[in-house]
C-alpha cells in the first residue's frame, strides 16, 4: 500500500510530520514525500531516503500566485501519482491542500486527505489582503469537494470553514491536537535563573514578532538583567519582518537574535517563559515544544493558541496585538517569579495529557482507516 505526503515546506517533514511517517511505515504503508526544494544531495532529502522514504521534489512555490505555474504544479503531481499509484494521499497548508487534493481527484486516487494546519497569510487583515482571501476560499471551496476527509487543528478553523461555506456538504472533518510533540525528545529541562524570555518563530508581522520586542523594550527600561531571546529567519512572505527593523532591534539591544536553529532545545533550556503573541495559528508547534520542555506560556486569545494554555495555569492569554497586556503579562512572571515553576509543571501534564504526538498520530491513522 502506498501513501503519499505533499507538503509545501521542506523542513516540516521531519519536524513536523516524522513520527507519522514511522506511524505510517509501522503500518505497513510504502510512503512517498513530495515537496519543492529537494534536489539529489538536500541533506533532507537524504535524511528522508534513510527512513526509507521515497522522495520527490515539485516545482511548488509557496507564495505567489502565478496561474502557469500552479497549473504546472497540478499537472507534475498528476504524474507523479500516475507514476507511484497511491491509495492515499494527504496534503498539508495552502498550496498542496488545493492542488494536491485536486491533482487526487483527477487520478482517482482512492483516499484523499486535506490537513488544515492554519489558515495563513490570506485570512489575516484586510486591504490587498481581501482579495488574495477571496481566491484562496474560492480554491478551497473547489479543492475540498475532492476529500474525502479534512482535518483541522483547531476548533475555530474548523468553524470558520463550515461558516463560509468552505466544507463541502457531507464530507466529514475531524479536529485533532496539532502536530503533536515528541515528549522523549523534549524532556523536562531544569529552569534557569532570572527573567528569561523567548519567541521562536518565522519573522512575520502575523507572528506577534512587533510586539514581543515592544514589550521587551518596556520591560528592559525598569529590568535591564531581563533577556529576549528571539530565533527565526525573514520568510518570503509578504508580512516578513524587514532585515534593516531586526538589525535595528539587535544593535538596540533589546533582544537576542539567535537566528535559524535546527535544534531549538537548547534555547528554550536556557529560557523559562516561552511567548508566542501571533495572530492565528493552525496549533503553533513551538508552544507544544516549549510546554513539553516544562516551560510557562504567554500567548493570544486567538484561535490555535487559546488551545495551548489554561488561564493562569500554565500561563497567561493576552489580546491579539495588545502590547500593553503582553508587558503586563510578562511582568507577573518577574513580580512573581515562583509562577515559572508552578506554571512550567503544569505545560508539561498538559502535554503528556493531550499532545503527545503518538496520540495525535494515533487519532489521524484510525481517521484514514490505518488504525
Amino acid at each position: 500500500m502506498k501513501f503519499l505526503l505533499i507538503a509545501g515546506f521542506p523542513d516540516s517533514l521531519l519536524q513536523f510530520r516524522g513520527a507519522l511517517m514511522e506511524a505510517l511505515r509501522a503500518k505497513g504503508q510504502q510512503v512517498h514525500v513530495a515537496a519543492p526544494d529537494l534536489p539529489p544531495l538536500a541533506p533532507i532529502r537524504r535524511d528522508l531516503e534513510a527512513r526509507g522514504i521515497q522522495v520527490h521534489d515539485i516545482p511548488l512555490r509557496r507564495t505567489g500566485t502565478n496561474p502557469l505555474a500552479d497549473l504546472r504544479l497540478v499537472l507534475e503531481l498528476a504524474r507523479l501519482m500516475r507514476q507511484i499509484r497511491p491509495q492515499r494521499v494527504l496534503a498539508y497548508t495552502v498550496k498542496p491542500v488545493v492542488y494536491g487534493t485536486l491533482a487526487a481527484w483527477m487520478m482517482r486516487v482512492p483516499q484523499r486527505f486535506a490537513l488544515i494546519t492554519g489558515l495563513g497569510y490570506a485570512f489575516q487583515g484586510g486591504g490587498e489582503r481581501g482579495l488574495l482571501r477571496g481566491l484562496v476560499q474560492s480554491l478551497y471551496r473547489l479543492a475540498l469537494r475532492c476529500a474525502n476527509k479534512i482535518f483541522f487543528q483547531n476548533p475555530d478553523d474548523e468553524e470558520l470553514f463550515r461558516r463560509q461555506g468552505l466544507l463541502p456538504p457531507g464530507c466529514p472533518s475531524c479536529v485533532i491536537n496539532g502536530s503533536g510533540v515528541d515528549l522523549a525528545a523534549y524532556a523536562r529541562a531544569p529552569l534557569p535563573a532570572g527573567a528569561r524570555f523567548l519567541l521562536v518563530a518565522r519573522l512575520l508581522g502575523d507572528k506577534g514578532v512587533r510586539e514581543y520586542v515592544e514589550a521587551a523594550r518596556r520591560i528592559r527600561a525598569r529590568h535591564p538583567q531581563a533577556v529576549f531571546g528571539l530565533v527565526g529567519w525573514i520568510d518570503e512572505n509578504p508580512d516578513a519582518i524587514d532585515a534593516q527593523e531586526l538589525e535595528a532591534w539587535v544593535k538596540e539591544g533589546v533582544i537576542v537574535f539567535h537566528g535559524r536553529l535546527a535544534d531549538v532545545r537548547p534555547v528554550i533550556a536556557d529560557s523559562n517563559v516561552y511567548v508566542l503573541p501571533s495572530y492565528r495559528e493552525g496549533t503553533p508547534r513551538t508552544v507544544l515544544e516549549a510546554m513539553a520542555m516544562g516551560r510557562a506560556v504567554i500567548t493570544t486569545d486567538a484561535p490555535g493558541c487559546r488551545e495551548t494554555v489554561i488561564e493562569a495555569d500554565n500561563g497567561f492569554l493576552v489580546p491579539v496585538k495588545s502590547v500593553d497586556a503582553l508587558e503586563a503579562a510578562m511582568q507577573r512572571f518577574i513580580d512573581a517569579p515562583e509562577l515559572i515553576a508552578r506554571m512550567g509543571l503544569r505545560s508539561r501534564t498538559l502535554a503528556e495529557e493531550k499532545y503527545d504526538v503518538m496520540k495525535v498520530n494515533a487519532v489521524m491513522l484510525d481517521e484514514m482507516g490505518l488504525s
